[in-house]
């Protein structure tokens, strides 16, 4: 039971883009429906000064990630559809899915590219003090 609580809080701190280390601190500048600095990421963790970019170019893997997310957002649309609709490609129903698939994605953008970076700051942070600041460790 803990350790379904314990994931249901790891979940929670990354759907609310929260600092991977201390789980508290804010990772966004802006709300992620500001179109022009959304995107926009604090420094370093205001509370445990844990530094968001760990090199040069450090994000680019998050379009990796991303894709995956986009890929797995449109298969369960198209299960859906075809689960609400029958499936069938001789009625031609499952092309109307097509152009509806790409305006919720082109909707969900600007959420989909903050939580990618989140699960890529994630997958190097979780557990570890590796890169914070304060570590003498070498």
């Amino acid at each position: 039971m803990i350790k379904i609580l314990n994931m249901l809080q790891f979940l929670k701190n990354i759907f609310s883009f929260k600092c991977p280390r201390c789980h508290k601190g804010n990772l966004f500048i802006n709300k992620w429906y500001n179109i022009t600095d959304g995107n926009k990421m604090v420094e370093k963790c205001s509370l445990c000064s844990q530094r968001t970019e760990l090199e040069p170019g450090f994000y680019q893997g998050t379009g990796y990630v991303s894709y995956g997310l986009t890929v797995g957002i449109s298969i369960v649309t198209f299960i859906a559809w075809i689960a609400a609709t029958g499936y069938g490609f001789k009625n031609k129903e499952v092309l109307l899915w097509f152009p509806l698939n790409v305006i919720l994605l082109i909707a969900l953008q600007p959420w989909l590219m903050r939580l990618s970076r989140v699960l890529w700051l994630t997958m190097f942070f979780h557990g570890d003090d590796k890169f914070h600041p304060n570590n003498t460790k070498k």
